[in-house]
């Protein structure tokens, strides 16, 4: 690997995530999205009050129907013939119709912010092993230019096997954080799409009231 190509490699190692490059509030967090840490039902509820409701995970037939829609396997198209198929079996006492629409959102809320919490805790993790990986790759690359700025390298006609190896491992590790690089820009979105459609199950919840 000659001393240009090396340069090279290096400024891969400047592809880090913008978070992991730059100061931010919270070093952990390595997407361009700005971090929401936490969300609470009141953001996409305007509904009745979800404490007077009662807790969704004793209406049985409540919790199914939560579990099923926040389920990213169920599509939204879905969403609607399962909300009346619920509406039409709680009869014509619209404060009980409300109040067990209410639990359905209550436990929405509670499966998607769960599964949101795990996937942000995951992304910090994530960032760490990046940041980690990163200074394992410069250190790697601080070694092969030692070697070639050794007296003797000018002279050498291959490589020693110990710098072939140094610089197997600096690529293959080069390689792999790229491709960690490139995932973490999808892993990122995670979060807005589960906010995204916990705010429209709420819409469409609300709608049935």
């Amino acid at each position: 690997m000659n001393r240009s190509a090396l340069f090279g490699l290096l400024g891969l190692v400047s592809l880090v995530p913008p978070a992991l490059a730059q100061p931010r509030q919270d070093p952990d967090w390595p997407c361009v999205q700005r971090k929401v840490a936490s969300l609470s039902p009141g953001q996409f509820w305007t509904g009745p009050d979800i404490a007077a409701a009662g807790d969704w995970g004793s209406d049985n037939d409540a919790a199914v129907l939560a579990q099923k829609i926040a389920s990213r396997r169920t599509d939204l198209s879905e969403v609607g013939p399962l909300l009346d198929a619920f509406v039409s079996k709680l009869g014509t006492d619209k404060d009980a119709k409300d109040k067990a629409l209410t639990r359905v959102y209550a436990g929405v809320f509670e499966v998607l912010n769960g599964e949101r919490d795990k996937v942000m805790s995951g992304i910090g993790r994530y960032a760490q092993g990046q940041r980690r990986m990163a200074e394992r790759i410069r250190d790697e690359a601080d070694k092969i230019s030692q070697v070639k700025d050794a007296p003797s390298a000018s002279d050498a006609t291959e490589l020693p096997k110990d710098q072939s190896e140094l610089e197997t491992k600096f690529a293959w590790d080069r390689r792999i954080f790229q491709e960690r690089s490139q995932s973490l820009t999808y892993v990122c979105e995670v979060p807005q799409l589960l906010e995204q459609r916990l705010g429209e199950l709420a819409r469409m919840i609300q709608s049935k009231l």
